[in-house]
């Protein structure tokens, strides 16, 4: 308990899956939690939870892909609790957007599809990090964790935007930890596998059977809790002197080969 004791922590993507279980984990490490997403109704069931596991917090909604949303959280976030020392930059489209045409090979994406998912999956980390950064500066340094995902590592068949997003979220991080390390403020990256989370659960059942075999040698998707803990590490003292570093935790699936 209180690994982030004293913190203030902005997560986006707060309203379920892995920013849910890391509003949650967060605040029972002794961190004042803002969690940012699009619908209300869903990070008011986040903050339930964060008070229910005995934490403070509060929840903001707003559209990450905008470069004004990010000032909008961050001025609240340092007029409710003084600063803030980590960033966790979560949000993100995925195949829960699949009927919108977000997840399209690149022969059929639209350029508004493309425009949406670059915003949201990229332009979300330089909108906030810009501002984090800024009021890192102010406490001395900080932490950010940029999530990305082992498709920014390795191609799909589809969801051509998502990889190409996610691979530049992967190098933007390292970039940002070579220009920030003197100033002490930590830049990192989770690249999750396969997780059971509502991001894609209209594309994959990740509970069937007959599909566990394929989604990691473990035979099985990971938790939002599991990537909470990997966040967790990556956002607390105990990670220090890492930086520039991706985190992969996928059960292994990125060491076979999937045709």
């Amino acid at each position: 308990m209180g690994r982030l004791a004293g913190k203030v922590a902005i997560i986006t993507g707060a309203g379920t899956g892995i920013g849910r279980a890391a509003m949650v984990l967060f605040a029972r490490e002794g961190a004042k939690v803002v969690g940012v997403s699009r619908r209300i109704e869903k990070l008011n069931e986040t903050l339930a939870a964060v008070k229910a596991a005995g934490g403070e917090g509060i929840v903001i909604s707003a559209d990450v892909g905008k470069p004004e949303s990010a000032e909008k959280v961050f001025d609240e976030a340092v007029a409710k609790f003084g600063g803030v020392d980590v960033l966790v930059n979560n949000a993100g489209v995925g195949w829960n957007t699949a009927s919108l045409g977000y997840m399209n090979t690149v022969d059929s994406l639209t350029n508004e599809s493309w425009h949406e998912v670059i915003s949201t999956d990229l332009g979300s980390a330089f909108y906030f990090s810009r501002r984090g950064i800024q009021e890192m500066r102010k406490r001395g340094g900080g932490a950010i964790v940029n999530v990305a995902s082992v498709a920014g590592s390795q191609g799909l068949m589809d969801a051509h935007a998502y990889c190409a997003a996610k691979g530049a979220v992967i190098n933007l991080t390292r970039a940002m930890a070579i220009a920030y390390a003197a100033e002490n403020i930590r830049v990192n990256t989770l690249s999750p596998g396969f997780t059971d989370t509502p991001l894609i659960a209209t594309a994959v059942n990740v509970h069937d059977d007959a599909v566990k075999p394929i989604l990691s040698p473990m035979k099985r998707a990971g938790t939002p809790e599991e990537m909470a803990a990997a966040l967790l590490f990556l956002s607390s003292d105990e990670c220090r002197f890492c930086t520039g570093a991706n985190l992969v935790i996928d059960g292994g699936q990125s060491c076979k080969y999937f045709g």
